[in-house]
């Protein structure tokens, strides 16, 4: 029999406690899905049901009940043993940290980051690696090879999480795109317009697209790239379009900037996840906190937007 999944001990005590699947995935922040999945697992790994239905509810079998003790020990011993290293000195540390995060916030975030580990911690490396290298599945098996994630809030990724920051999209052309001679610009307008757009893989749909679906438009995509730095250089000089995050467009060069209406707002809402095991860790708590820090050095960016924002639907 395969060794089972150390990430899995956290589910596995839950769902001994809480004695149901929907309780135990809001616990330790999964879809109730993956938590499913997580039981099947664990079923598999212990040839016992674990919970049988009685009733409206569920109870342990005999196994299940005897395990439970056992699981709260060891999982109280990884936590003691974490607390361990509560000597952790980030200035005599050479530790590396892998955080994985999407070009848009590396891009964002990594000059404030470098400038507090270069005065805190110049021993200490930041290896930052894009979401798609850090092959993010569900449940909590991606923290097996990153310390941190910072990802999009709404897309049900795992792990404890907290805010980190906060922006909205706008809509990037060329200065000599013709939808700028309009006096008014709609949402039917900028869908229908060739569109340049950023992917992450497998089925995640972007705020953008998201967006577009709620106001009932298919946008004309002509050109896909992965991520959203890339989205400028390929809006400049063309008649595409391009929705990107306000902080990446205040550093874009040769496009306008046209902003949404306030009732039309297309927020992103960037969130720190991690391992729960990992949140008294004294290590990752400081690693935490730099991110936090670093992020709450990103300044509101100015941008001369072009008057003519964009509707809902043309007045009159």
């Amino acid at each position: 029999m395969k060794d089972v999944d150390l990430n899995l001990l956290p589910s596995l005590q839950a769902l001994l406690e809480l004695r149901n699947v929907s309780k135990a995935a809001e616990r330790v922040h999964l879809s109730q899905p993956a938590m499913s999945a997580a039981l099947s697992r664990l079923r598999r790994h212990f040839n016992d049901e674990l919970l049988v239905r009685a009733g409206r509810g569920y109870e342990l079998t005999p196994f299940a009940q005897a395990l439970a003790p056992k699981v709260d020990q060891a999982l109280a011993e990884v936590q003691d043993a974490l607390q361990l290293r509560a000597g952790f000195d980030p200035a005599a540390s050479d530790r590396t940290f892998v955080l994985a995060s999407s070009d848009y916030v590396t891009g964002v975030l990594i000059r404030h980051l470098r400038a507090r580990i270069a005065a805190e911690a110049p021993g200490i490396t930041v290896d930052f690696v894009p979401t798609s290298r850090a092959r993010i599945k569900p449940g909590l098996e991606s923290f097996s090879s990153i310390d941190l994630l910072v990802g999009p809030m709404g897309f049900d990724l795992t792990g404890s999480t907290r805010q980190l920051f906060r922006d909205e999209f706008v809509v990037i052309m060329d200065p000599t795109h013709p939808l700028l001679q309009r006096d008014v610009l709609t949402v039917h307008d900028i869908a229908t317009a060739p569109q340049a757009v950023g992917e992450f893989g497998g089925s995640i749909v972007t705020p953008p697209m998201q967006f577009f679906q709620r106001m009932g438009q298919s946008p004309a995509v002509a050109a896909r790239v992965a991520g959203l730095q890339a989205l400028p250089s390929v809006v400049e000089g063309t008649d595409l379009v391009a929705l990107v995050p306000r902080m990446l467009a205040a550093r874009a060069q040769g496009v306008v900037v046209v902003e949404f209406t306030p009732e039309l707002e297309v927020p992103l809402v960037e969130s720190m996840y991690w391992h729960p095991l990992q949140t008294a860790d004294p290590a990752n708590v400081w690693l935490r906190s730099l991110v936090q820090r670093a992020a709450q050095g990103l300044d509101d960016p100015v941008i001369d937007a072009h008057p003519v924002r964009v509707e809902a639907a043309p007045h009159g």
